[in-house]
């Protein structure tokens, strides 16, 4: 009797350990939806009968379209998506084999903004209205100052295509503020937004001891300000925001500093 029931034990942990083997996988895939259908490649099976895709959900809905064919058009339009909607996909496959999808970018998000309106306030907030997003990706605010473009706030797009509200506290420099929104999708292009404009009409910021003026410790702003301090070879050695800078390590020689919305240059001695 021992001798049975140890043999039946066996049995058993053999047939589990075999179902276990033998388990279907899943391959996962997320994403938005793009207006596009998924093409997928289905292998046979290694056992050599029948295919590698067992069964397909799209939203937790199985899908209707037929696995039993080398290479599947997952038809999306019938699941009543929005551009821009999440979607989550799960392929359920036999082991041993491998099912690969053939346009995994079709699901990826897209930039595809447009800049309807956007507006200042005097402490620096910039409100924007964007429609047309088709996937959430990142807009960069970025400011021209100091003869280039300066990346100066960020904030994660919602990805709907209706309208969508932004608020983004950025640094106002005196007189015209030039900002564009950039946007990198999954091409690693960069897309940009009309150019816009805010006139600051505070006054513009000096600094002491003054452009190719002289210093022996110290830089001194007439109110706070961004800045920038290279050397002669054009490494940056100091940026912040502040009134003062010291200088005093800096070895004696020309150093260029950028502030407010200028571009000038001080002697240390």
């Amino acid at each position: 009797m021992k001798f049975l029931r140890y043999t039946f034990s066996l049995l058993l942990i053999a047939m589990i350990t075999c179902q276990n083997v033998f388990a279907d996988k899943e391959m996962r895939v997320d994403g938005v939806f793009q207006g596009v259908n998924l093409y997928i490649m289905n292998p046979f099976a290694t056992s050599g009968v029948g295919f590698c895709i067992t069964k397909i959900t799209v939203n937790g809905k199985a899908a209707i379209d037929d696995t039993n064919r080398s290479s599947i058009e997952l038809n999306l339009s019938v699941y009543h998506l929005v551009k821009g909607d999440k979607i989550s996909i799960v392929i359920t496959h036999k082991e041993g084999c491998t099912p690969k999808v053939l346009n995994g970018d079709a699901l990826k998000p897209k930039s595809t903004f447009n800049l309807v309106s956007s507006k200042f306030d005097k402490t620096g907030m910039f409100t924007f209205l964007t429609q047309g997003e088709s996937g959430s990706l990142e807009f960069a605010i970025e400011q021209f100052k100091w003869k280039k473009w300066v990346k100066v706030g960020q904030v994660i797009g919602k990805g709907t295509a209706g309208t969508n509200t932004y608020n983004v506290k950025v640094p106002l420099h005196s007189g015209i503020n030039k900002f564009r929104i950039k946007q990198v999708d999954c091409t690693k292009k960069p897309r940009y937004s009309m150019e816009v404009t805010f006139n600051n009409p505070t006054s513009e910021v000096t600094f002491s001891p003054g452009n190719n003026g002289q210093t022996t410790g110290k830089i001194t702003f007439s109110r706070a300000t961004n800045f920038e301090i290279f050397d002669f070879y054009g490494k940056r050695l100091d940026n912040g925001f502040s009134t003062t800078v010291d200088v005093s390590r800096y070895p004696n020689g020309t150093y260029f500093i950028n502030y407010d919305c200028k571009c000038e240059s001080f002697e240390k001695r």
